[in-house]
C-alpha cells in the first residue's frame, strides 16, 4: 500500500470518528458506546475502504465478502463505515437510537443495508461465521468471511469452540479480526480474565496468526492478506487503544458507554479534525 492510499484510509477513519461523535451527541441521554467504536475505526475503514468485496447497488451479491461484527457495541464504527461505503445515506446516521430508525444501539440483520449479523450477545458471531464459511466451501463459493471480535469478548468459551472447529475443518476462507484494546466494561482484560500470549494460544489452536497496529491501515492490509498456505483460518490481532483519537476517552473505562455533552463533543471533534487533517 502506498502512503497516499494509507493516508486516504486514515482520513476516512477521521470522518467516521466525527460522524460517530455527532451520532453520540444526538443520542442524548441514551448515551452511546464511544470507546469500543473509536478503537476500531481504522479496522473498519481498512475493511470497507479497501479489502471487502462489496457492491452497495447489489447488496445480495452471492460472491460478496461478509463481515460479522461480534463486538456489536461498536455500531458507531459500523454504521459510519457503511455510510462511507454507500450502504447508508449520511443523513440516515442522524436517526441513531431514535424511534423509527433502523440504526439501533446494537445492529439488526439487514443485508440490504450491509448488516450481515444481528449482534448483542457476545461470543456468538464466530460460530455463525464458521457456519457460513462451511456453507461457502460446500457450495464452491470463493468469498471470504470476516468476524470482528473484542478481546474482552474472548472470555466467552463459545469462541474457543469455534476457534477449534474452524481449524479442524480447514476453513481458510474465515478470518477473525481481534480488536485488542485491553479494556472491557469491567476493567483491564488482563485483570478480569488474562489472555496471556494470545498469539501463541491461537497458533496452538491451528490458526495462521498475525499481529498489527490496529490504527495503521498499511499494517492491517498486510496482515489481512489471505494465508499463504491453504487449509488454515486466519486470525489478526489488531493492537488498539480504546477511545482512540479523543484525549479524555483514551484508555478510560467509563467511556465504554457514556453520555456525551456538547462541550465534550466540541473538544473531541476539534481533536479528531486536527489529527486527521480535516
Amino acid at each position: 500500500m502506498t502512503k497516499p492510499e494509507a493516508d486516504a484510509l486514515k482520513k476516512m477513519a477521521g470522518r467516521m470518528r466525527l460522524a460517530a461523535l455527532d451520532m453520540a451527541l444526538g443520542a442524548g441521554r441514551h448515551g452511546a458506546h464511544l470507546g469500543p467504536a473509536l478503537s476500531c475505526m481504522e479496522i473498519m475503514a481498512t475493511l470497507y475502504g479497501r479489502l471487502l468485496r462489496l457492491d452497495p447497488k447489489n447488496p445480495a451479491w452471492p460472491e460478496r465478502d461478509r463481515l460479522l461484527v461480534s463486538k456489536a457495541h461498536c455500531v458507531l464504527a459500523l454504521y459510519t463505515a457503511l455510510a462511507e461505503a454507500g450502504f447508508l445515506k449520511p443523513e440516515e446516521l442522524a436517526g441513531f437510537e431514535k424511534s423509527g430508525s433502523d440504526l439501533a444501539g446494537h445492529p439488526t440483520w439487514a443485508p440490504a443495508q450491509g448488516l450481515e449479523y444481528a449482534g448483542g450477545s457476545l461470543g456468538q458471531a464466530l460460530g455463525v461465521g464458521l457456519g457460513r464459511a462451511l456453507a461457502a466451501k460446500g457450495r464452491g463459493q470463493g468469498h471470504r468471511i470476516f468476524v470482528l471480535l473484542g478481546d474482552g469478548e474472548l472470555n466467552e468459551g463459545s469462541n474457543w469452540e469455534a476457534f477449534m472447529a474452524a481449524a479442524h475443518f480447514r476453513l481458510d476462507n474465515l478470518t477473525a479480526v481481534i480488536d485488542k484494546n485491553q479494556l472491557q466494561y469491567d476493567g483491564s482484560t488482563e485483570e478480569v480474565m488474562a489472555l496471556g500470549d494470545l498469539g501463541a494460544k491461537l497458533r496452538a489452536f491451528g490458526w495462521e496468526t498475525r499481529e498489527a497496529d490496529g490504527h495503521e491501515p498499511g499494517e492491517l492490509i498486510e496482515a489481512l492478506e489471505p494465508p499463504p498456505s491453504a487449509d488454515r483460518p486466519l486470525a489478526v490481532i489488531a493492537k488498539t487503544i480504546k477511545g482512540k483519537g479523543v484525549s479524555f476517552m483514551e484508555n478510560v473505562r467509563e467511556w465504554h458507554h457514556a453520555v456525551l455533552s456538547p462541550a465534550q463533543h466540541e473538544q473531541a471533534a476539534r481533536e479528531v479534525r486536527e489529527a486527521a487533517g480535516l
